[in-house]
Parts: C-alpha cells; structure tokens; sequence
C-alpha cells in the first residue's frame, strides 16, 4: 500500500527526477525506525551461484544505486543481493538531460544515462560505510566515456583492483548502449583480450587479499546467434565465473505506436522479457552448466522470473519491473522459486 502511494505521487514527476526522490528517501531512511514503511521479511532460499550462497534468487539490477548510497534500504527491502554501479574510475556526469523516459502504457523505460556516477572511489567508502546483512553485493565496473576502447582494457582494471576488496562479485559491463563505441568490445579480440586480462588481475588479486572474486561479462539482447556463440566461446576459453543476460535493448519491438519510442537510448521492462529468455536460453545451449547465467530482463512477475529459470538462469534480477511493481515483487518470485523447488 505504501509504495503504490509513493508511486503514485513519484510518477507525476519526470523519470530521472523521481528516481533521484526515491534514492533519498530510502537512503536517509535506511537503518530508522522508518525503514518499516518498506522492509519486509523474505522467505529463506538459499542457492549458490558463482560458488557464492545467495539468500534468495532475487536481485537489483545495476543502474538503481549507480553509487551505492542505498545498499541497507535496498537490503531491508529483502533483495538477495544488489548491483551497484556501473561505475566508472573518474566521477562523470553522463549524458545531457532529459535521459530518462516512462513508457507507462508499455511497462517500460528508454534511458541514456551513460554511466553518471561519483566514481569508484566514492563507490568503495559507501559500501565499507554499509551493513548489508546476508544480502550479496555486486560490483558493476565500466569504462569512461572519454577512454578510448583500446585503453578501455585499463579502466576495467583499475575498477577491478579498487573493488576487489569490498564486492561479492564483480560483473562486467560492455553492453551499455549509452558509451558510444562500448559494445565493440563484446567482439573478437578487444573481447578476448579484455576477458583473459580480467582473469589475470583477479588471480593476482586472489592472491594478495586471499579471497576469490568472482567476475561475471553482461551481454547485451542485440547479439546474433553467431555473435552470441562466439561471445560464448571467450567465456569458456577463459574460464569466466558467469554471465549476465541481458542489458537494454536498442530495439523498440512492442512501443512503436508510443512517442518516446524515438528517443535514444536503451529499452527495458515488459517489451524485452521475450527476447531477454530467448537469449538465456542460448546461452544455457551453449554454455551447458560451465558457466551458469544471471538472468535479467523485463521481468514483471514471478511467472516472468520462473521462465528465465525454466530457460537457464540460476539466479534473476529485477529493475523496471521493480519500479512498476514495488517490493512485493521480490516475495512473489521467491516464493514461487520455492514452490518450484519443493
């Protein structure tokens, strides 16, 4: 009831905007006693991934806490684990405004933030500053927009090395559509060359913090099936941890009577859940149980969520169906995995 009362008042503003309220509020709330408006107990259920015990197969999505200012909040709300960033080694403002548009008809959302963040330092002392719990936190790493792609291999890295020390995990992102050129490195030998270089550093990381981190790549739904395939091979010649599938879409199948549907940017909510699955599942053909996928993608129900898993994700994560949804969200799906799993 609450949320759809603060949806309520939020969706009179513009995207980016109430975004920015919803951060605040739940951030100056988190770990008060006004946390109770949004926390909620979720039922155990437990499930490795990546060799890591998650506390329950649902989680945030990369790009709500780009700067991990909300970590508690979004833990309280019951999420197993959160991904914050993407975050960059620089602090950067992004794209020019307006970069964020609701498609409510559609159930979706068109943005171009392009990774505006406070850099990875900030993002390092907000999550030694956090009390997460059992909730799982993922580190999402890019590059800046003005590191060219045959630098970008060192911003990676130097994002790796800040975060190794205080993440779960750490996912990969080159398929935002939002850093011009970015997705040109999911290909041939900038992709290879970035993966086995990602593997080296961890091994000496592991090395030096005695701890394993695991590193996940996340695609994008655009690949072809030979791009998809080929995609696949450098994840397993390079032992890669997990994938993630998938980020937005530059498609606009099933909002092209909508007029946002013009806007630049990448597409998430409803109108990607099909072709989101449909990847998942040719990443499970290809992939067998060698590198197990993340599942994400227009996931709105826990039917939504169910069909991902059908198709091969171990694990799901939410963002624009979290938006239209609320919190409730996160109980349904678990307890439909549970229901499944009896």
């Amino acid at each position: 009831m609450f949320y759809r009362l603060a949806q309520k008042v939020l969706f009179q503003t513009q995207a980016e905007t109430a975004h920015h309220l919803a951060l605040t509020g739940i951030r100056t709330t988190a770990n008060t006693p006004l946390a109770c408006f949004y926390r909620q107990q979720i039922p155990s259920a437990p499930i490795t991934f990546m060799g890591i015990t998650f506390p329950n197969p649902v989680g945030l999505a990369a790009g709500m806490d780009k700067d991990g200012e909300c970590i508690d909040g979004f833990a309280a709300m019951g999420f197993g684990h959160v991904e914050v960033g993407t975050v960059t080694p620089r602090p950067q403002p992004g794209n020019d405004k307006p970069r964020a548009f609701r498609l409510k008809p559609a159930r979706a959302i068109i943005n171009r933030m392009g990774f505006n963040n406070k850099g990875v330092d900030n993002l390092v002392a907000n999550i030694k500053a956090s009390n997460p719990g059992n909730c799982v936190i993922g580190v999402n790493i890019g590059k800046n927009k003005d590191t060219p792609n045959e630098q970008g291999k060192e911003d990676y890295l130097f994002c790796m090395d800040k975060v190794y020390e205080v993440a779960d995990y750490i996912a990969v992102n080159i398929s935002s559509p939002n850093t011009p050129g970015l997705r040109q490195l999911q290909y041939g030998d900038m992709l290879d060359d970035l993966l086995s270089s990602l593997k080296q550093r961890q091994q000496q990381l592991h090395d030096k913090h005695g701890k394993y981190v695991p590193v996940a790549l996340k695609i994008a739904p655009d690949l072809t099936d030979t791009e998809l395939k080929d995609v696949c091979d450098a994840l397993l010649r390079n032992n890669m941890d997990g994938v993630i599938a998938t980020n937005t879409t530059l498609g606009r199948g099933g909002v092209e009577q909508l007029p946002q549907h013009k806007e630049a940017g990448g597409l998430s909510g409803a109108p990607l859940t099909e072709l989101s699955t449909q990847i998942i599942g040719k990443l499970s053909q290809h992939l067998g149980d060698k590198v197990p996928v993340l599942g994400v993608g227009g996931i709105e129900s826990a039917q939504n969520a169910m069909d991902k898993i059908d198709a091969g994700a171990q694990l799901v994560q939410i963002y624009t169906g979290f938006i239209y949804e609320g919190p409730e969200l996160i109980k349904s799906i678990t307890n439909a995995y549970l229901k499944r799993n009896r």
